[in-house]
C-alpha cells in the first residue's frame, strides 16, 4: 500500500483532474487512497501496458486484463467497485459519504517480470496510466448537460438541413411533374397536328383524284 501523495511523486495532481502513471510487478496488486467528500463524482480513464524485451518499450497486450476495485475504508472496507475487464477503459463510482477510499489494480494474465532501469532501480513490467476527473456530481452533470446541448443543437441543425433538403426534393418534383405536362401536352398538339396535316393531305389526294378523273372522262367524251 502507499499514499497517492507521498509515493506518486511522477503524477501531477490537479483539484478537478489527476493525471499519474505507476508501475506494478507483474500481477501484483497496487493501492492508493484518496479522501473524498461526500456525492463526489469519480470518472477515471485507464491504460496498462507491459514491458516488451525486444522492443525496449511498454506495448499493449491484447491478454492482459485488469482488476479494479474500491473500498471505502471508514465504513469496514465495504466495497463499491469491482471492476474485471480489458487492461484499457473506464471505471465510475460516486462516494456515498465522506471519507476515505482505497483504490486498486491488479493485471490479469501476465507473468511476474520487472520492466527497465531507471534512475538506477528496476520498476514494474506493467505501467498503468491513469487519469482520473474528480469533482461534485452536479458539476460532472452540468458538464455531460452542456456536452448534450451541443450534441441535441447538432443533431437540430441537421434536421434542418434534412428538412431543406426534403423541400429541395419536393420542389425539384414538383418541376418534373410540371415539365412532364408540358412535354405531354406538346405531344398532344404535334399529334393532333400531324393528324389534321394526314387528313387535309388525304382530302387534297381524293380532290385532285376527283378532278383527274372528271378532266379524263370529259377529254374522252370529246
Amino acid at each position: 500500500m502507499w499514499s497517492l501523495l507521498g509515493c506518486l511523486g511522477l503524477a501531477s495532481l490537479l483539484a478537478q483532474a489527476q493525471a499519474l502513471y505507476f508501475y506494478i510487478d507483474g500481477p501484483s496488486q497496487k493501492c492508493f487512497f484518496e479522501e473524498l467528500p461526500k456525492d463526489t463524482l469519480v470518472v477515471g480513464h485507464f491504460k496498462a501496458t507491459q514491458w516488451n524485451e525486444q522492443s525496449r518499450s511498454y506495448v499493449e497486450n491484447p491478454d492482459m486484463g485488469l482488476f479494479i476495485t474500491v473500498d471505502e475504508v471508514f465504513d469496514n472496507d465495504h466495497r463499491v467497485v469491482q471492476q474485471r475487464g480489458r487492461s484499457t477503459g473506464k471505471f465510475t463510482f460516486s462516494a456515498a459519504d465522506s471519507g476515505e477510499h482505497r483504490l486498486c489494480f491488479t493485471p490479469t494474465n501476465v507473468p511476474a517480470s520487472s520492466g527497465f532501469l531507471f534512475s538506477g532501480s528496476q520498476v514494474g513490467g506493467i505501467k498503468m496510466e491513469l487519469d482520473m476527473v474528480i469533482g461534485e456530481t452536479s458539476q460532472i452533470e452540468s458538464s455531460d448537460k452542456d456536452k448534450m446541448d451541443e450534441v441535441v443543437q447538432k443533431v437540430k441543425d441537421l434536421n434542418a438541413r434534412l428538412q431543406d433538403i426534403r423541400r429541395e426534393q419536393v420542389f425539384q418534383r414538383e418541376r418534373e411533374a410540371e415539365f412532364r405536362d408540358q412535354s405531354e401536352s406538346v405531344n398532344s398538339r404535334v399529334v393532333r397536328w400531324a393528324i389534321i396535316q394526314v387528313l387535309v393531305l388525304c382530302a387534297t389526294c381524293a380532290w385532285q383524284l376527283t378532278y383527274l378523273r372528271a378532266f379524263f372522262i370529259k377529254q374522252k367524251l370529246t
